[in-house]
């Protein structure tokens, strides 16, 4: 039998519990690459209707969040990171080009940060990858993709800054 989404939310809880920060992150990382070793786990959450955002579960004592993500056709994102929090990108299906960026000169509200890239590579189906605070990156997608995220915070709550590449 599959694991639901509240099994696989309170085993990423337990986690981030027992051992805040990066160390439990990369724990969590892991276990989100095994959720997407797991078909049936993965068919339920993940489908044709999965809309490009939506919130799976939502933890209400550490406030981490676990999404669906269906990005329909070519995508691509400029340099970002998390502000304050943190994210674990899961790849379920298709393929994402990561960027990951040199902070150069730091963002404000009244303009954007400078970044120079430091290397590409892509995500694949069952590759999980951890982008701890101020990890600069940005996904590609050339076709259709889907994924299952983990933010620290729901990220429509945190104002960020924009960079630019140079």
């Amino acid at each position: 039998m599959s694991q639901t989404i509240e099994q696989f939310g309170k085993a990423c809880h337990d986690t981030l519990k027992a051992e805040p920060g990066p160390a439990g992150r990369k724990r969590v990382c892991g276990l989100l690459q095994e959720a997407l070793k797991d078909e049936q786990f993965v068919n339920t959450y993940l489908t044709d209707q999965t809309p490009e955002r939506k919130i799976l579960y939502e933890d209400s004592e550490l406030k981490f969040c676990v999404l669906a993500h269906h990005y329909r056709g070519a995508k691509e994102s400029p340099p970002h990171d998390h502000g304050p929090s943190w994210a674990i990108y899961g790849q379920a299906h298709g393929e994402t080009e990561m960027s990951d960026y040199e902070l150069l000169e730091p963002a404000s509200a009244d303009k954007p940060g400078k970044v120079r890239k430091l290397r590409t590579y892509k995500l694949t189906p069952g590759v999980a990858h951890l982008y701890n605070e101020g990890d600069l990156h940005s996904p590609k997608r050339v076709s259709s993709t889907h994924l299952i995220r983990i933010e620290g915070v729901n990220m429509e709550t945190v104002k960020r800054h924009k960079f630019v590449p140079v």
